[in-house]
């Protein structure tokens, strides 16, 4: 029989390592096939790798724990890590999804291996229910709203809503909107944090999206997919590793 495999999504390094550590010596057979920081690195190696298991930080950066489970319902077998409080917990205690509380109990994580290898021969469990009530006692989160970016030698005041695409240039971001586009200093990946991922999204390491600018997506001569936008006229590349995004476009 192989080996089950599992991904750790967790944003936290040292948590992640001690992670990865308990469950060498909890559950050696067990294979790690991959580790992401971020909700959507965790999106691409499931993709790529389509483990047994994912153990899933609930509050990460970009795509939360959340969201990431509610795209890949019914693919995998899922134990959240989580730092809620107790009344929390509660949206566990239905049994077909484990959890584990940080900062790690080396006896809980113990228990949540020994759940889920009992049920890795089951498909996965349905998450919806979980997931409406972890959203509920969820905090709520506050993404960006508004952005002081450089055109010229002014600074203006742009709104996230009007904004159709960020996009990295040497030292600064540009700020892309239907009538122009400015500058400012904070780079991408300290600004997808900050955005909300629900409607930002990126699409290759240089560029992020606004999903609500997207007139449609086209492929080059080369099968490349390209983003078209509303308004305006310039399509943007999107990375092999984010075509995910559009497979049902």
């Amino acid at each position: 029989m192989s080996h089950p495999t599992a991904l750790i999504a967790e944003d936290e390094t040292v948590l992640r390592d001690e992670l990865r550590s308990h469950l060498a010596a909890l559950w050696p057979e067990l294979r790690i096939v991959g580790e992401a920081s971020n909700g959507f690195e965790a999106l691409q190696l499931l993709d790529r790798q389509t483990p047994d298991l994912v153990f899933l930080d609930i509050q990460m950066p970009g795509l939360t724990g959340l969201d990431v489970a509610r795209q890949i319902a019914g693919r995998c077998h899922v134990v959240f890590v989580t730092a809620y409080d107790a009344h929390a917990v509660a949206a566990f205690e239905q049994g077909a999804v484990d959890y584990v509380l940080k900062p790690y109990s080396v006896e809980r994580l113990a228990l949540a291996v020994s759940r889920v290898r009992q049920r890795l021969s089951s498909a996965p469990a349905a998450l919806d229910g979980v997931l409406r009530e972890l959203a509920a006692a969820a905090p709520a989160r506050k993404h960006l709203r508004w952005i002081n970016a450089s055109k010229g030698q002014d600074v203006t005041l742009i709104t996230v809503d009007e904004v159709l695409y960020f996009q990295s240039d040497t030292k600064y971001t540009r700020v892309v909107t239907a009538t122009g586009e400015a500058l400012i200093r904070t780079p991408l990946k300290e600004l997808q944090e900050e955005l909300d991922p629900a409607c930002f999204w990126p699409i290759h390491r240089s560029t992020i999206v606004n999903a609500n600018a997207i007139a449609g997506v086209t492929r080059d001569f080369r099968g490349r997919v390209l983003v078209k936008l509303k308004a305006r006229s310039e399509t943007l590349p999107v990375s092999d590793a984010h075509t995910q995004l559009f497979r049902q476009m």
